[in-house]
């Protein structure tokens, strides 16, 4: 990536009636100089609603279909690297909790997870095109845009029985540094075992061994990618065996090795968790409390 290009990004919290649905709204501008391409990959989040004005990218999740010129794309939670590459363009980004998916989304995560589609195309999520249609227009005034958003949310009709009180103890339990096994999760529910698998499957899109594994590896690549001066072995998250099994998890969840990805650009990345980290609290998504705030860091984290 050539040094001109410039990126820059905005978080806002949504407002307090809508906290518990989402991680956050983000408005991002990248400027390349022209014919050039911003190559860069997201890590493992929850789903999320992406609207281009200007250079529509190219997207892809791990092996998956190449998502193309879409103005709007949406993602279901994922558990792998998205790589995508754009150029010039301005993004509003919405990322969904597990409560923002079952109220909004209204579908089984697991049919979507680690899935990238065209949003205008897709049944699932067409319904948010006539958001696409005020975000993808000609560049307009970030904070009138942002009350769209709003007001686009709060205008849809409300959901009953989505269970958001077991979902949200769910979530509480899983971002929980001490909570290492589905055992612990389950306790922390208070609910069968069976029962918090369902919910998991339907609204988190994956098994709970598997958001846990999640969870414990983006604690981990927050704690390099904002100080990368503590190395592999300095950012490992505590509840993890040995470096073995953390590069299994890396290569597994990023699709590729540590050294790897430490020697690979991420222009786009990098700016987005420090700021996130410095105006949101937490450096991922994955790591943000259901009610929107960032978790408090475990005593007995490495």
């Amino acid at each position: 990536m050539s040094a001109n290009v410039a990126v820059s990004v905005r978080f806002h919290p949504p407002p307090e009636d809508l906290r518990r649905y989402f991680t956050s709204f983000y408005h991002t501008e990248i400027t390349a100089p022209p014919g050039e391409l911003v190559r860069d990959a997201l890590h493992p989040e929850w789903g999320g609603l992406r609207f281009f004005a200007g250079g529509n990218p190219q997207a892809r999740i791990a092996d998956g279909p190449l998502v193309a010129g879409a103005r709007f794309i949406a993602t279901g939670p994922t558990t792998r690297s998205t790589d995508f590459t754009l150029g010039t363009t301005r993004i509003w980004g919405v990322g969904l909790l597990p409560l923002g998916w079952a109220r909004f989304v209204r579908q089984p995560a697991a049919d979507h997870a680690n899935t990238a589609v065209d949003g205008d195309r897709h049944p699932a999520f067409a319904r948010f095109s006539p958001l696409a249609d005020r975000l993808c227009a000609a560049p307009g005034d970030p904070l009138a845009e942002l009350t769209q958003i709003t007001a686009f949310f709060r205008g849809l009709p409300a959901v009953r029985d989505i269970d958001a009180d077991r979902i949200l103890a769910i979530h509480a339990a899983m971002i929980d540094p001490e909570v290492v096994s589905v055992t612990q999760l389950v306790a922390r529910v208070g609910a069968s075992q069976r029962t918090v698998e369902r919910l998991t499957a339907r609204h988190f899109g994956f098994s709970p061994k598997q958001l846990l594994r999640r969870q414990r590896f983006m604690r981990s690549l927050a704690q390099f990618m904002l100080d990368p001066s503590l190395k592999w072995i300095g950012a490992m998250d505590w509840a993890y065996h040995d470096q073995a099994q953390f590069v299994r998890d890396f290569h597994e969840f990023m699709g590729q090795t540590p050294r790897e990805y430490a020697a690979t650009p991420h222009p786009v990345l990098d700016v987005f968790t420090r700021e996130r980290a410095r105006l949101h609290g937490a450096a991922v998504q994955t790591l943000d409390k259901p009610e929107g705030a960032a978790p408090a860091p475990s005593a007995d984290a490495a």
